[in-house]
């Protein structure tokens, strides 16, 4: 049996560029994790019934520490061999890459329920707003305070 990671936390960011699917899955290298569980989320082209036609994400300075805290949490809380969590900022495109998370565990079952805690406490509690604009020319901040 492997022993476990000394940290399991591995890749925490906020970042302006395209996110990289595999540097999150490199990130989680481990011999001993059975199982290995990904989500992504992308940029659509409608939400509420309205098409969108431009979005963009800020973060609030402390985001990034919001985010570690969340990890190591998650980290805490499951038994988990990795967690790993990327978020986009600025202007993206419909298809763009907006958040990839990821977490590793002996066993597929912990794993999945690790992925499902981090990226819904990241989107409760991470302080990263979503502005977006709409085809009728409205538009909306998701995730304000």
């Amino acid at each position: 049996m492997t022993d476990a990671p000394s940290d399991p936390v591995r890749l925490v960011a906020i970042r302006d560029a395209p996110l990289d699917v595999a540097e999150v899955v490199d990130a989680l290298g481990d011999e001993g994790a059975g199982g290995l569980t990904l989500f992504i989320g992308q940029v659509r082209d409608h939400d509420g019934g309205k098409g969108v036609t431009a979005l963009d994400y800020s973060a609030h300075p402390t985001a990034l520490a919001r985010l570690e805290d969340v990890c190591r949490r998650v980290a805490d809380e499951h038994d988990v061999r990795g967690v790993a969590a990327v978020h986009r900022v600025g202007q993206l495109r419909i298809g763009d890459l907006a958040v990839v998370v990821a977490t590793t565990a002996a066993h597929r079952g912990d794993a999945f329920a690790a992925s499902r805690a981090l990226i819904d406490t990241l989107k409760a509690e991470v302080p990263i707003w979503k502005h977006q604009v709409f085809d009728d020319a409205t538009e909306e901040w998701v995730g304000t305070p």
